[in-house]
């Protein structure tokens, strides 16, 4: 929901810091690679136990997130490379954060089940963005939901920030990935279900017009023919 509504918006604000990003030479790539460095870091401080630490790098991982775009727009680099990378740092990135929190919980006296909810977070968040990649390979719109990334990254960070709601973000956060994936399955078997359009028929040339009037002069034509073959023949 937050992607839909605040990215417009939040492109226009980062626009002149892109151009700033680009005039340092500092690459579009380079952006997604010190955000996925961050994430890293996250992963370790949550991991080891250091959840304050962990959300404000989960915040700044945010930030190379959304200024590559407007990086590779200013530059004018934008390209189908740029997108796949950021889309694979995207899911590397949501894989080490919630691996992260399993580990966490894992290493609490009497873990229980409560790591298992950690891998279905992030099991249960593949879903909509495979939805979406697959719907977009095959031409077809898969987008909104109740809960994108920004709202994921939020619902963790306010589970990370006050870990007494830990679990409860976590279930929380399987419960709206499996009805935003349910919610673009269903847009996406509605749109593939619809009957393709037709393709145009070709207009017919003109050497293959079968006007009366072109009969009859192909007729006449014929006649001509015929009588000239037998004026030479006899």
């Amino acid at each position: 929901m937050l992607d839909g509504h605040f990215r417009t918006p939040i492109e226009r604000w980062m626009r002149p810091v892109g151009v700033s990003v680009k005039r340092a030479g500092i690459s579009a790539d380079a952006v997604t690679v010190a955000g996925l460095v961050m994430s890293i870091g996250c992963a370790f401080a949550v991991g080891s136990g250091a959840l304050r630490l962990g959300v404000v790098l989960l915040a700044l991982t945010g930030i190379p997130d959304t200024l590559d775009g407007a990086v590779a727009k200013a530059s004018g680099t934008t390209s189908q490379r740029g997108a796949f990378f950021d889309s694979v740092s995207d899911r590397v990135t949501d894989a080490l954060l919630f691996g992260a929190v399993a580990w966490y919980l894992a290493s609490q006296p009497d873990p229980g089940y409560r790591p298992i909810l950690a891998f279905a977070a992030f099991a249960t968040a593949t879903l909509p963005s495979y939805i979406r990649a697959k719907a977009d390979a095959l031409g077809l719109v898969a987008k909104g939901g109740l809960v994108e990334r920004a709202e994921r990254f939020l619902i963790l960070g306010a589970g990370l920030l006050f870990d007494q709601l830990l679990i409860a973000s976590l279930a929380l956060l399987i419960a709206l990935n499996l009805a935003t994936a349910g919610q673009r399955f269903a847009k996406v078997w509605t749109e593939a279900s619809r009957p393709l359009p037709q393709p145009r028929q070709r207009q017919r040339r003109r050497g293959s017009d079968t006007s009366p009037a072109v009969e009859r002069w192909r007729a006449r034509r014929e006649a001509n023919r015929a009588r000239s073959g037998t004026r030479r023949n006899g």
